[in-house]
């Protein structure tokens, strides 16, 4: 985010360049000095410029004692604000003498002290993203001094002014300095990705180059980087790394899942492994994820190319990377708020035929075997990471998977739903006596659709059983499950254990409501959390302004940034979404964003947003949808993408009646309008508040079901195509007396189905309706004269429906 501070001074030429062909050859013409992607530790992510030379030495002390520096990190980075605020009398960078009074080479001394390299920091500009003395026109003077000092890297930064020089011609300058010193300095070119680094940057010198702006720490912004790495491994080698960004593995804005699939993935993408927490305070924790040696085996494995996605099934990825030893790396990546049972083959991880597979999991270390299948039960925003090697020996227990899987990820407070529990065998022998279990919360009950008992479950082969699960009014939010299996396998008894997951929510009210009134499900946001009717501040909840675009001010509407997705749990019950969006004038004519309107997995509308236009329309047929999701992407970097949906307007109709006969009274109506006061459900029109009717009357005859209203008027309800027939009296209530007269009219989808006149002298007037094929039913109400005495009463209306 700090690029943001100086963001005006930042030059965006497109260079010319010579494109290498192959990831080798990015390296042949360079030193020896990373021939496996560089590790270390940065002090931006967690103290930016609260930074001084005790906390860099007591940093590479836990490098040391902590075992990372066992693990290989080594680098010990110094990132913006070490330097003082003006150069020397002889136009050199020195240390800042109130954070580093000691200066850089005593630093240096004490981090080699250690075994441990010191990095340090500069800007490719007039001036740091800080506003500390840069480097652009300093670059020999600058690379003497640290290699005087005994610097072994640089990260070589983008902001301040330019000159108009392009990126190309300012990095390589400074990696011609940096050579000409003769000191190996791995050289990081932090361009943050806006000309395309990976095409020219190991011409330009570079050991590693930004491909993305900054991460932030939180997990939009790791998604964000993620996934600005595809398509660019084959840009990767030894001696040339792309780089998205450090770590936030163990950092406040993730969770441990988080962190633990972030560390997976910057691992098989061969990225440079570049901490960013405290590790002087980690917990054990963080500390293991950091340094897991098979994980960290992956990151510094170098067979011929990064690794890669395989396979995008939308929330649910699989990554891949060969492996030198002939084996393969695999992250299966759940991206989703629920759990989720992801699998690939070996096949289609690139390995050869084998009659079986050996299959550690890295994380627990849990060695078994499989036929190909590669499997695993993975929780929310979480990963699992294996490798899988051609060949297993016989004694090597079978791959089992055990999962609840419910038919639905969420429900309503109706309280019911269906779970799958099952015993995946991906092993190459059967086991026996198979058995099964589920788990739910005590509110809910669990039965099976028979027995639990499996007996024996083949190689390959997957046993299952059906629950039943009701509760009575479930509170509202998830529902945790757990199955538990056991089995026989070689004479020894084995058990295994999953999990499943949904959530109970309310689906909007009937009608026509605004979004950003009602309760989300979920809500990523790239910067602080998403907002309720005004802008998004990025940092603390409430902190944004009015939702403004193209000096437009909108009362209602979500502000997010990109990237982020909204998820609203609608039950099936809606029909439209109507929504304006744009970018928030708080960013000036700055952003570009693509907005996207998603319903259970398929994209209904899209469109594209820029900071210099205005306000743009997107509109979504929802009908049968359980979960729409609104989504912003940002289309190049996301520093200015305040995306705003204004005016989202849902329309609801709720659910058809049940089989059978429904009395019209006691369903939802999806629209009303009456003449006077609110219409009545089983009393009279009272003509002020709701509630102050009295017994429905028609000629002395009192009606214990009904509608009262009062012309003129209209009742919507709706029927989605389920109902047969309607049977219905119409009349003026007693209490006006002889008085009043009212034309009564049944429409069924804009089509008049029946009608009748009744006055206040008159009895009861029964009326029917063929509702074939009906979505929509309407009771209407017209004046036949004055209105003042129009109590008019829709007696016993009652439809009859289908399964």
């Amino acid at each position: 985010m700090r690029r943001r501070l100086l963001a005006s001074f930042l030059s965006l030429v497109l260079c010319a360049v010579v494109v290498p062909t192959t990831a080798q050859a990015h390296a042949e013409a360079k030193p020896d000095l990373a021939p496996t992607p560089p590790m270390g530790w940065n002090s931006w992510n967690t103290f930016a410029c609260d930074i001084n030379e005790s906390l860099i030495r007591d940093t590479a002390d836990a490098m040391v004692s902590s075992g990372m520096a066992a693990a290989g990190y080594k680098y010990v980075n110094i990132d913006d604000c070490w330097m003082a605020p003006q150069r020397d009398g002889n136009g050199r960078l020195q240390a800042d003498p109130v954070r580093f009074p000691s200066g850089i080479k005593a630093i240096a001394d004490y981090v080699h002290a250690r075994g441990l390299k010191l990095g340090i920091y500069s800007s490719a500009g007039s001036h740091t993203c800080q506003g500390l003395p840069a480097s652009l026109g300093h670059e020999t003077a600058d690379a003497q001094s640290w290699a005087s000092w005994g610097v072994d890297l640089l990260k070589y930064d983008n902001c301040g002014e330019q000159n108009g020089i392009p990126a190309t011609t300012r990095y390589k300058t400074m990696a011609d300095a940096l050579q000409a010193t003769g000191r190996p300095i791995l050289y990081s070119i932090c361009e943050w990705g806006q000309n395309q680094p990976w095409l020219w940057g190991a011409n330009a010198g570079g050991h590693m180059w930004r491909t993305t702006g900054d991460i932030a720490n939180n997990w939009s912004s790791v998604m964000s980087l993620l996934d600005q790495q595809v398509g660019l491994e084959q840009y990767s080698g030894p001696n040339a790394w792309n780089d998205p960004d450090m770590l936030e593995v163990g950092n406040s804005g993730l969770t441990y899942a988080e962190s633990r699939a972030h560390m997976s993935l910057w691992s098989i993408m061969n990225s440079p492994l570049v901490a960013g927490n405290d590790i002087r305070s980690m917990p054990a924790s963080t500390r293991d994820l950091l340094t897991d040696p098979d994980v960290v085996a992956v990151n510094q494995d170098w067979a011929g190319r990064q690794g890669a996605k395989l396979r995008d099934d939308g929330d649910i990825e699989v990554w891949s990377k060969k492996l030198s030893d002939g084996s393969a790396a695999v992250v299966l990546f759940n991206r989703s708020p629920n759990v989720a049972t992801i699998g690939t083959t070996a096949s289609a991880l690139g390995l050869p035929a084998s009659s079986a597979y050996t299959v550690k999991e890295l994380w627990s270390n849990a060695v078994r075997s499989s036929t190909g299948n590669v499997r695993a039960q993975v929780g929310a925003h979480d990963a699992a990471m294996f490798r899988v090697t051609p060949g297993a020996a016989a004694d090597v227990a079978p791959m089992i998977v055990v999962e609840a899987v419910p038919t639905k990820a969420y429900v309503s407070t109706a309280g019911r739903v269906d779970v799958k529990t099952q015993l995946h065998n991906d092993g190459a022998s059967a086991v026996t006596g198979a058995q099964i279990s589920l788990t739910a919360p005590a509110a809910w009950t669990a039965t099976p659709d028979g027995p639990t008992q499996l007996g024996t479950v083949g190689a390959g082969q997957t046993g299952s059983v059906t629950w039943h699960l009701a509760a009575n009014q479930p509170a509202l939010g998830p529902v945790a499950l757990s199955t538990s299996a056991s089995w026989t396998w070689s004479g020894n008894a084995q058990t295994g254990s999953g999990a499943g997951r949904f959530v109970v929510a309310n689906p909007p009210a009937i009608g026509r409501t605004t979004l950003s009134d009602g309760t989300w499900v979920y809500a990523d946001n790239g910067w602080g959390p998403a907002e309720r009717n005004m802008s998004v501040g990025e940092q603390a909840a409430g902190d944004g302004k009015p939702l403004t675009v193209a000096g437009t001010v909108y009362p209602k509407g979500l502000g997010t940034h990109a990237p982020g997705r909204i998820g609203y749990f609608l039950d099936a019950q809606c029909t439209t979404l109507t929504t304006k969006a744009g970018i928030d004038d708080e960013v000036g004519d700055k952003g570009e964003v693509q907005f996207e309107i998603w319903a259970d997995g398929t994209r209904l509308a899209q469109a594209t947003a820029t900071g210099a236009g205005g306000a743009i329309t997107l509109n979504a047929d929802l009908t049968g949808v359980q979960v729409v999701e609104l989504v912003v992407d940002p289309k190049g970097s996301p520093d200015f993408d305040h995306a705003d949906w204004l005016a989202p307007e849902l329309t609801c109709v709720g659910t058809p009646p049940p089989a059978g006969k429904s009395k019209l009274a006691d369903r939802p109506w999806t629209a009303m309008t009456n003449g006077w006061g609110p219409v009545e459900r089983n009393r009279s029109n009272g003509e002020q508040p709701a509630g102050d009717g009295k017994p429905l009357t028609v000629a002395g005859t009192i009606y214990r079901s009904g509608l009262g209203a009062h012309a003129n008027g209209s009742i919507t309800f709706h029927l989605g195509k389920r109902c047969s027939s309607l049977a219905v009296a119409v009349g003026i209530d007693d209490e006006v007396g002889d008085r009043g007269q009212v034309h009564f009219e049944v429409w069924g989808d804009n089509t008049r189905l029946a009608q009748a006149d009744a006055t206040g002298a008159g009895g009861a007037i029964p009326l029917t309706a063929n509702l074939t094929n009906v979505t929509t039913l309407e009771l209407r109400l017209d004046s036949a004269g004055s209105v003042d005495y129009d109590h008019a009463d829709w007696l016993t209306p009652e439809v009859t429906c289908l399964k």
